[in-house]
């Protein structure tokens, strides 16, 4: 697995501060529950962006991260470093934590 991910991997420009990687599935249900979590606490933490990534489409990145279940989020820094990984529904509090160590 390596540790960096770019915009180009994800698709998208990397947030100021941190990005929050969701991994989903079209019929994942947590996976909805977590896309509103993460955005809220997005839309709370300045310089922090969100990104969902369809699992299916991009078993390249699937694969190369070893991505087993859906939701799976990855924090990265502000340079693209993974620096904390879960995978399940996450709490809002559990989310906020974990963006501490990546700003």
């Amino acid at each position: 697995m390596t540790g960096v991910l770019g915009a180009q991997e994800i698709g998208v420009e990397l947030g100021e501060r941190a990005t929050l990687v969701q991994f989903s599935t079209a019929f994942c249900q947590p996976c909805r529950a977590t896309r509103r979590t993460l955005a809220e606490v997005a839309a709370m933490v300045p310089g922090v962006g969100h990104v969902e990534i369809d699992a299916e489409e991009r078993l390249d990145l699937v694969r190369r991260l070893g991505i087993v279940r859906t939701p799976t989020v990855l924090v990265l820094d502000a340079a693209g470093r993974v620096v904390r990984r879960a995978s399940g529904q996450p709490r809002k509090a559990d989310v906020i934590a974990a963006l501490g160590r990546a700003v």
